[in-house]
């Protein structure tokens, strides 16, 4: 597996974002993130949830936080090897913890709370800036009114 084929690039209206993928934390997760980007199942999809000093949500195409891709549900893949700090890319999940599909979210801080609790996926290694000029939601839910969207995304070429 080539260097490139670990990373993402994603476009956001103030500019790109690089994201290098941790295969060797989540084979499943970074694999499922590399295969939907591949199709552009993540362009001009919603950052429908973002939480100041937190984190930013997206991945889910129907904006509400409640959808997913048509591929099966993923086994989690938790780690204490790596720590939920900012830039790490994490897959979204409800209680259950096998049920990451599309959904991700970036950190904007360290939250020590989600180490070994979510799957870690990635992290951003260019473009934080913009990733923290992503359009932020209101109230403890973090949904955002017209949020922001990712132009595309796909595997570095």
């Amino acid at each position: 597996m080539s260097e490139t084929a670990d990373r993402l690039v994603m476009k956001l209206k103030t500019g790109d974002v690089v994201i290098k993928l941790r295969p060797d934390l989540a084979p499943l997760a970074a694999e499922r993130l590399r295969t939907l980007s591949a199709q552009g199942f993540y362009d001009g999809v919603k950052f429908h949830r973002v939480i100041e000093g937190f984190m930013a949500q997206g991945g889910d195409p129907s904006g509400t936080g409640t959808g997913g891709s048509d591929l099966p549900d993923l086994k989690a893949e938790f780690t204490r090897e790596a720590k939920f700090e900012r830039g790490t890319l994490g897959m979204a999940r409800t209680m259950n913890p096998d049920s990451a599909n599309s959904q991700f979210f970036i950190m904007f801080e360290k939250v020590p709370s989600l180490d070994g609790q979510y799957t870690i996926a990635g992290e951003v290694v260019e473009g934080m800036e913009h990733i923290d000029q992503i359009k932020r939601g209101s109230g403890s839910s973090g949904m955002v009114k017209d949020p922001d969207v990712i132009v595309s995304m796909r595997p570095e070429a």
